[in-house]
């Protein structure tokens, strides 16, 4: 593999093609190893950034690595992060949904800030076309974690 480094900086690559790459990269290194764990705060300034590509994939990396989160860094930025149940753009707020039972399954602590987080989201905000989409999300998120 290429020096996470390096890859860590194409996230946030204006090439979309290379960016997304460079994620499926990292997720399945992720994976396998704690290896890309240590750019955790890395992932954390992305899920700020004003792209929503950007932010999902901060998101993303962010979920795949809660197991490997010995310094509970998640646990801080944990609020941060369950905005993005409500993000701006609904896909990203889908991404966002998606990945919280990953989370509570290695940080069982944050179980109850997820679910919370979820059952008080207003999809309301999002435009109809999306709006089962997200509800059906939290539905099977929150079922998901029920059966952790």
């Amino acid at each position: 593999m290429e020096d996470i480094g390096e890859l860590v900086e194409n996230l946030c690559s204006n090439d979309n093609k290379l960016a997304y790459d460079t994620l499926k990269l990292l997720l399945s290194e992720s994976e396998r190893s704690d290896s890309v764990y240590r750019y955790l705060d890395r992932f954390v300034s992305m899920i700020q950034n004003k792209n929503s590509y950007i932010r999902s994939r901060g998101i993303a990396l962010i979920s795949i690595n809660a197991k490997w989160d010995k310094e509970n860094k998640i646990d801080l930025i944990i609020d941060d992060y369950l905005k993005h149940i409500m993000d701006e753009k609904p896909i990203t707020s889908r991404q966002c949904i998606k990945s919280l039972p990953y989370i509570a399954k290695y940080k069982p602590n944050l179980v109850g800030p997820i679910r919370k987080a979820l059952i008080e989201a207003n999809i309301g905000v999002y435009p109809d076309s999306m709006q089962s989409l997200v509800h059906n999300d939290i539905v099977s998120a929150l079922k998901e974690i029920e059966g952790l």
